[in-house]
């Protein structure tokens, strides 16, 4: 009997976006400088599946630019702040949203699941378990 793991599954869930974001993000992916045609094509992917919602009403549990986030993936717990590619700086901690693991979190809500693929193609799962907004959390994580 095979065990199986949630990376078996393609997990998509339900994400949601700022308006201001969005139109933020779908700049970026399309201005195609700095980043790969793969990059753009997953950020778009995620922008298109995206509900978009006025500036105001994203819940606060809502990874967004500039947010917090802890999550798990495989057996390992990590905390990363999700930024811009320009300010993108992993050993502090700094995960750009172009990155295929800073695509996978945006807009995603604590507790929810995205199966997501590595840039050497393994698809991994991560789950959501904390996310704190900018504005609440002004020193980004340490490196992990």
């Amino acid at each position: 009997m095979t065990t199986q793991t949630l990376a078996d599954f393609l997990l998509s869930p339900r994400i949601i976006l700022s308006r201001d974001e969005h139109r933020t993000l779908l700049t970026l992916a399309m201005a195609g400088t700095g980043h790969t045609a793969d990059d753009s094509d997953q950020l778009l992917y995620e922008l298109e599946r995206a509900t978009v919602v006025a500036d105001g009403a994203v819940p606060p549990d809502v990874v967004r630019m500039g947010s917090t986030v802890t999550f798990r993936s495989g057996d390992e717990t990590r905390a990363v702040r999700l930024v811009y590619p320009k300010d993108a700086d992993i050993a502090q901690g700094k995960v750009s949203v172009l990155t295929p693991i800073g695509t996978a979190l945006i807009g995603l809500r604590t507790g929810q699941s995205i199966t997501w693929r590595t840039r050497d193609d393994r698809r991994q799962t991560l789950t959501v378990l904390r996310v704190i907004q900018a504005e609440d959390d002004p020193e980004p994580p340490a490196a992990a």
